[in-house]
């Protein structure tokens, strides 16, 4: 040690170095433990996952098994008996099956603002907190169905094939269309996204009326308390309602009837909202003058009788795809799950005492 002690700094620092990097001395060295990440179940998974994939698996251990050849049921069993929580979308249609497999499940954080793909009462019964997107995607879901309306009536997309096919110098002038300013619009379900759908409509001046569970004070638009009834009183039906055990085939034969033959029909809520075969027959026979539809009964199949309809406009359940609720999105969701794993409150927790 005397000779190292006279060497130069950098000869004595260097060393040093040398011993520290010495096989057998690492050998003995206590290895440095890998930094420990929460770990959350992905099951869906939810599209957000590729545009943000790189910066959740910054902050979370992520149990894929989307991605294993091994069945879902056996993953879950050897890989996930411990997991705490999850992180799904509102298309995971297996979700209920999959919270069953899960012992140690505390919370469940979907990306979607609908929850009729989470049994709440399984998660109120066995303490299952759920955080869901409330709000974020209001704005994006009502400006859609007002773009699907104006497309329906004034037959945009319709017209944009007309001309990209050669037909305009050919066949001449297109089709008249109609307006949309002073219809009466009947919204059945007066939530975040009915309120944002009225919104921007009173600018064209409609006639805002509407159907829901019930009366909303703050509302000035007319209630109706039957959908039947609103649909006599509107030329559009914009569907806005969550799906649920009196919500599935509310819009019906009768109320399709009663909207009548200058009627159109939004839905961008979900499919099943809808009885889809007895749309699909009205439509074919010009029993209603057209329909915007963003959801579908059994996505991703659309019924392909719809294909061939100019006065139908269709969208591929894409509604909230902006980038700017996308970031909001990222920021709500990682909030809620960094608040679980905080032992905090969830930041847009769904209410499961009512």
């Amino acid at each position: 040690m005397a000779i190292l002690s006279e060497m130069p700094l950098h000869l004595h620092l260097s060393s040093k170095i040398s011993l520290v990097l010495h096989p057998h001395v690492m050998a003995h060295q206590t290895p440095q433990k890998p930094i420990h990440l929460p770990e959350i179940l992905v099951v869906g998974p939810p599209s957000i996952l590729s545009t943000y994939e790189n910066q959740f698996s910054q902050k979370f251990h992520m149990l894929k098994p989307y991605e294993s050849p091994i069945p879902l049921e056996e993953f879950l069993k050897i890989h996930a008996q411990n997991t705490q929580a999850v992180f799904t979308s509102g298309t995971f249609q297996h979700l209920n099956s999959t919270l069953q497999l899960l012992p140690s499940v505390r919370v469940v954080v979907t990306t979607s603002v609908g929850l009729d793909h989470i049994d709440l009462n399984q998660c109120r019964r066995r303490g299952i907190a759920v955080a869901y997107t409330p709000a974020i995607f209001s704005a994006d879901v009502a400006d859609l169905a007002v773009g699907l309306l104006i497309d329906v009536l004034r037959k945009i997309s319709a017209a944009n094939g007309f001309v990209k096919s050669g037909f305009w110098p050919i066949k001449g002038d297109y089709h008249l269309a109609t307006k949309l300013s002073g219809k009466r619009v009947g919204i059945v379900g007066l939530g975040s996204i009915g309120l944002e759908v009225g919104k921007r409509l009173e600018a064209f001046d409609c006639k805002i009326s509407y159907q829901s569970r019930k009366k909303k004070p703050s509302a000035s638009y007319h209630f109706y308390t039957d959908v039947c009834e609103l649909a006599e009183h509107s030329d559009i039906l914009i569907v806005c309602c969550a799906l649920n055990d009196q919500t599935y085939h509310l819009i019906n034969k009768e109320v399709l009837l009663a909207l009548g033959k200058e009627g159109v029909i939004v839905n961008i809520a979900r499919g099943s909202i809808i009885d889809e075969k007895e749309l699909v027959q009205f439509l074919q026979q010009g029993k209603i003058a057209g329909a915007g539809l963003e959801v579908f009964e059994h996505e991703p199949n659309v019924p392909e009788e719809l294909f061939e309809l100019d006065n139908v406009v269709l969208s591929p359940h894409a509604a909230v795809y902006t980038e700017e609720s996308y970031k909001d999105l990222y920021d709500l969701i990682i909030r809620n799950l960094e608040a679980f794993f905080s032992n905090k409150p969830l930041i847009s927790p769904v209410p499961l005492d009512e």
